[in-house]
């Protein structure tokens, strides 16, 4: 069988989203990130447009032909920036640790790719934590780290501060 033949990428549909969650768990625990996942089966199932609204994300799924199982997955979203204008941003690729040899995150890694492409976005961007050794794969794939290369830096501001945020904005404008 034919690496095509051996796995299906498509986009998610409503009852792969349990197992996308799952699979986010897996990831978070691989992390040392266990409590990170707060997503509900609607949060997710709501902003991927399953339910009718607006698509803030994108949820792939990998499915392994011989089994139909969900064996890996991607969330990706769009995004801009002010130098190349649109861009494709990679939230999370993972593919659970028995399949990894098999190609799964290759084949993951250039359907989101494609589909770059295909909203003719100029770049992919995605963020890997430093001891990740999936890190040699994304280089090996040519992806380039801007923290050694450029020196950026990834920054967040988190729910309590952002309330605060916009609070400290209301007080601003008096």
């Amino acid at each position: 069988m034919s690496k095509s033949e051996e796995f299906t990428f498509r986009r998610a549909k409503a009852d792969d989203i349990k197992d996308v969650l799952s699979m986010i768990q897996e990831l978070a625990d691989f992390e040392k990130m266990s409590n990170g996942p707060q997503l509900t089966e609607e949060d997710l199932k709501r902003d991927a447009g399953l339910t009718g609204g607006q698509e803030y994300c994108e949820v792939y799924v990998l499915i392994d032909n011989a089994t139909n199982q969900a064996i890996g997955y991607s969330i990706c979203y769009k995004a801009y920036s002010t130098w190349q204008g649109r861009y494709f941003f990679v939230e999370d690729i993972y593919v659970r640790p028995e399949h990894r040899t098999r190609g799964a995150g290759k084949r993951i890694f250039l359907e989101v790719s494609a589909r770059a492409v295909e909203l003719q976005c100029p770049r992919l961007e995605f963020n890997v934590l430093e001891w990740n050794p999936a890190r040699q794969f994304y280089e090996r794939l040519g992806a380039v780290d801007l923290t050694a290369k450029e020196g950026w830096h990834y920054y967040r501001v988190e729910e309590q501060q952002l309330t605060k945020l916009a609070k400290d904005l209301a007080a601003y404008k008096t």
